[in-house]
């Protein structure tokens, strides 16, 4: 079942959700001296929405993820769509020892903030705070494959997507 964005108000979670997004970024088996060296290139994948009233809806997103020449400070542009919106997000990430650490944008809506976390085992585990709001995630790496869980207490309750890496 399918709800337009409309009907609900998406504005603190979404921004907040959205940005948690970035973190589609490899996550780390251990916190390496360059953790996102090998993470270069195009992604793609597809997952789902879920609502608090119990509806989700699919969405589609491609992400371009450039690395510097340190391998710790990652920059990723993400693009999704579902049926009733899209959006384009840009995130800058820089992985130090086991913390994570960084700042998004998505200008369509004028949202931005700033995410913290750490990499321990495989998962990447962060909060993702804007306004007030605030989200978690999880995202977790195997090889060119990655799962990403996030999840609030707001009006969009989660947001569950798998992508997978170009050659």
């Amino acid at each position: 079942m399918s709800f337009p964005v409309s009907c609900f108000d998406f504005r603190g979670f979404r921004g907040a959700a959205l940005a948690a997004a970035f973190l589609m970024a490899p996550a780390l088996a251990q916190a390496e001296p360059a953790p996102f060296a090998n993470y270069a290139g195009n992604w793609s994948g597809n997952g789902t929405i879920t609502i608090a009233e119990g509806g989700t809806e699919r969405i589609r997103c491609r992400g371009t993820y450039t690395v510097d020449g340190s391998g710790n400070n990652l920059h990723q542009v993400l693009r999704c769509a579902s049926d009733s919106y899209k959006f384009e997000l840009t995130s800058d990430i820089a992985a130090r020892g086991g913390n994570i650490t960084g700042s998004w944008s998505e200008a369509s809506r004028g949202v931005n903030g700033s995410v913290e976390g750490s990499i321990a085992n495989g998962q990447v585990t962060a909060l993702v705070q804007t306004n007030g709001y605030a989200a978690t995630f999880n995202v977790v790496t195997r090889g060119n494959r990655q799962s990403v869980n996030i999840s609030s207490k707001g009006e969009l309750r989660g947001v569950t997507i798998s992508l997978a890496k170009s050659n």
